[in-house]
């Protein structure tokens, strides 16, 4: 295991969100918003409103430049978020989860939620010299973000379509040459 449970969702959480705005975008409606919610297993006041949505919706291009930011570069970003909503962090045990932390109240609006937890996920990425798990796709005309947790850090492709892709491309250039 590379990060924590909790970092490591928090992570694959951050990674989902920011590639829903692909295309197609994959976060345009409440039960979008509120299946991410499930998938992703968080707690607290669920998303409810268009407002929630919305708010879910903008974070995905902050949440771009902090995930493919260098080191230092995400240091800033980081504590900025941690900031503006007054994160204070503690450790909490609550459903069928141990010893977590959290940094907002667990019925802060989830858009907060989001945000203040990939930027404490993030301070682990940081602190632990491992920001060269997060990058962008390797397929020429993709931007999605890649979260690579495997041993030998060999993850290339934000998905396996994006991996298929290129290995089709790449037996047809062969099959050409």
């Amino acid at each position: 295991m590379v990060f924590t449970n909790d970092t490591e969702d928090a992570l694959l959480a951050a990674v989902a969100l920011v590639n829903s705005a692909d295309d197609p975008d994959t976060m345009t409606t409440l039960e979008d918003v509120n299946a991410f919610y499930e998938e992703h297993g968080y707690t607290g006041a669920r998303p409810r409103t268009h407002g929630d949505l919305d708010a879910v919706r903008t974070l995905r291009a902050p949440l771009r430049r902090l995930l493919t930011a260098e080191r230092d570069a995400a240091v800033p970003l980081v504590n900025a978020i941690l900031a503006e909503h007054r994160a204070l962090p503690q450790l909490l045990r609550h459903d069928a989860l141990d010893w977590h932390l959290h940094a907002v109240e667990l019925d802060a609006a989830f858009a907060t939620r989001v945000a203040v937890e990939t930027a404490l996920a993030m301070v682990d990425v940081i602190r632990s010299h491992e920001t060269s798990r997060l990058g962008v796709c390797a397929l020429d005309d993709c931007e999605g973000i890649v979260l690579d947790l495997s041993r030998n850090r060999s993850r290339r492709f934000c998905s396996t379509a994006c991996g298929n892709r290129a290995a089709v491309a790449a037996y047809r250039a062969r099959k050409r040459g």
